[in-house]
C-alpha cells in the first residue's frame, strides 16, 4: 500500500493541472504595455504553456538580454533601426511568413515587408512590424502659449530644470545631431563626434533629468511642472497623461520627429520557433489592436490614424556605431567634465 501511495505521489509531482510533465515556458521580451494581460492569457489557454513576460526600458538594455547566452528569450520586440546589429550579430533567426496568417490583417502600408527597409535580408524575413510612434514634444501649454517649433527648445536656457529627455544613448545624439542640422543624424562623421558630445552635455545641465519608462515620465512631468518634454513613447505617454488628468499638447518638431516602428523577432537561442510564430500571429490579431489603442494609447500596424503627417516624421535607421554611442552616452549621464569627455570620444 505504501509503495502504491508513493507511486501515485511521484506521478501527481510530475502532473500539471493538464496532465503535461513540466509546462513549456515562452520568454517574451517587450516594452511597457505591449502585451495585455487578457491577450495573454488566451495565448497561454489555448497553447496550454506559460508566457514568462520581461519588460524593458532601453534598447541597450534589450541588447545586452539577447546577446547574453544565459538568457535564453524566444521572441522579443525591437525597432527597425535596432533590429539590424540583431541581425548582423546573427542573434536573430528568420521567420516564415506561411506560420502568421494574420500578416494580411495589417494595413496597406506594413504588409509588404519588402517594402519596410530593415525586415527582409537575404531574401528571409527577420520580423514583423507591430507599433509605432512618432518621439515629438510634450509641453505644458501654460508655459507655452504657442507649441514649440524645433527640437532646439530642449537646449533652451529659459527652462533650465523643466526639461525632460528620454535615457538613451542612441536616440540622443542622434536628437543632438538633428540640433546641430547634420546632413544625417544616424550617421556621425569622425568630425562630428565632438560637437555632438559638446551638445549633449549641455543638455545634461538643461534637463531636469533623463526618464525610462512612460509612466515615470508622467510621474516627473506632473510633479515638478515641466515645460516641455521629449515624448520617446509619443502617443502612448499622451494617453497616460489625460488619464493622469495632466494638460499636455503634443507637437511634431519642424527637423521631423524621430519615429520607430517596434517589431516582433525571434531570438536565435530560442527553443521554441513554432510557438515564437503564434506568438506574433496573437499580437497581430484585432484583440491586441484594440489592448494597444484603448489602453496604451499606441498605434497599432493594422491600422493608420487619420492625422498621420508622414513630411513631419523621420524613421529610424541604423546608427554607425551604436557601442560607441553608448558608452560615451554613460560618462556623459553620469556628469563626466567636458575635458575628461573630449580624450574619451574615440574611446570603443
Amino acid at each position: 500500500m505504501s509503495r502504491r501511495w508513493i507511486l501515485l505521489g511521484l506521478c501527481l509531482l510530475m502532473l500539471t493541472p493538464h496532465g503535461i510533465a513540466k509546462a513549456t515556458v515562452l520568454r517574451v521580451l517587450a516594452w511597457p504595455g505591449y502585451v495585455s494581460p487578457a491577450v495573454l492569457a488566451a495565448f497561454e489557454h489555448h497553447h496550454q504553456v506559460e508566457v514568462e513576460l520581461t519588460t524593458i526600458d532601453s534598447d541597450d538594455t534589450l541588447w545586452e538580454k539577447i546577446r547574453n547566452p544565459a538568457s535564453p528569450y524566444d521572441v522579443f520586440a525591437v525597432n527597425t533601426a535596432e533590429l539590424q546589429r540583431y541581425i548582423a550579430a546573427g542573434l536573430v533567426q528568420p521567420i516564415d511568413p506561411e506560420k502568421i496568417p494574420r500578416l494580411d490583417e495589417q494595413n496597406a502600408a506594413f504588409r509588404t515587408p519588402a517594402a519596410i527597409p530593415g525586415l527582409i535580408h537575404h531574401g528571409q524575413l527577420f520580423a514583423v512590424p507591430y507599433t509605432y510612434a512618432a518621439m515629438g514634444l510634450i509641453y505644458d501649454p501654460a508655459q507655452w502659449p504657442t507649441p514649440p517649433r524645433s527640437i532646439r527648445a530642449l537646449w533652451d536656457p529659459h527652462y533650465q530644470g523643466k526639461v525632460l529627455v528620454y535615457d538613451g544613448g542612441t536616440h540622443n545624439f542622434t536628437l543632438a545631431a538633428q540640433s546641430l542640422d547634420l546632413p544625417d543624424p544616424f550617421q556621425l562623421g569622425e568630425q562630428d563626434w565632438r560637437p555632438v558630445v559638446d551638445r549633449l552635455i549641455a543638455l545634461r545641465r538643461n534637463v531636469l533629468t533623463f526618464y525610462q519608462t512612460p509612466e515615470q515620465s508622467v510621474r516627473l512631468f506632473q510633479r515638478h511642472h515641466i515645460a516641455l518634454m521629449l515624448a520617446n513613447y509619443g502617443s502612448q505617454q499622451m494617453r497616460l497623461m489625460a488619464e493622469a488628468g495632466v494638460k499636455a499638447g503634443f507637437t511634431l518638431p519642424e527637423e521631423g520627429a524621430l519615429t520607430w516602428l517596434d517589431t516582433w523577432a525571434i531570438a536565435r537561442r530560442s527553443t521554441h520557433p513554432t510557438l515564437a510564430h503564434a506568438w506574433i500571429n496573437a499580437m497581430l490579431s484585432a484583440e491586441s489592436a484594440h489592448a494597444l489603442q484603448d489602453t496604451q494609447g499606441l498605434a497599432s500596424t493594422r491600422a493608420l490614424p487619420a492625422e498621420w503627417q508622414p513630411a513631419r516624421i523621420r524613421w529610424l535607421k541604423p546608427v554607425e556605431n551604436p557601442a560607441r554611442r553608448a558608452a560615451l552616452w554613460q560618462r556623459i549621464e553620469s556628469g563626466d567634465q567636458p575635458d575628461k569627455l573630449q580624450t574619451q570620444v574615440n574611446a570603443p
